[in-house]
């Protein structure tokens, strides 16, 4: 009796979908976590715009008292630089991609979209405030996060 050892195809197509049902869940959790740092890398960048605007005012060559002032905030290398930052992990909602800015002489806001769209957009502004917003929620005029409030 000559009897070979190995494997069937039926054997091997089992564990082929068996491997392949395991990576679809895998997958799925990965790019999750990965939006989900995403997110955390906006919204730390977005925070930092706070301590860098501040900066900015407050030097006498640069702001002056100003946003504005010198060739304005948004032409400042660490501001820019953090809204590059900000726009590498934006899943971007616009053709461009970008987040919001505003800038006037008194106060500013930066808007951006997150991966999870439960927890976003979100809105940094002069006045401290960040958080969760409605899209479109930088106000060009005032330069501010508008926040509806719930009735």
């Amino acid at each position: 009796m000559n009897k070979q050892k190995g494997f069937t195809i039926i054997e091997l197509i089992v564990v082929i979908a068996i491997i392949a049902v395991l990576a679809a869940i895998v997958l799925v959790n990965v790019t999750q976590y990965i939006a989900k740092g995403k997110d955390s890398s906006i919204k730390g960048n977005m925070s930092s715009m706070a301590t860098i605007s501040a900066a900015f005012y407050d030097d006498s060559t640069k702001g002056a008292g100003s946003f504005l002032g010198g060739t304005g905030l948004e032409a400042d290398p660490t501001f820019a630089a953090g809204v590059l930052a900000i726009n590498t992990a934006n899943p971007g909602t616009s053709p461009t991609g970008d987040a919001a800015v505003e800038v006037t002489a008194s106060a500013w806001c930066i808007e951006s979209a997150l991966n999870t769209t439960a927890d976003g957009p979100w809105c940094v502004d002069s006045s401290g405030f960040k958080g969760k917003v409605t899209a479109g929620a930088c106000d060009a005029t005032n330069a501010n996060c508008v926040v509806e409030v719930a009735p």
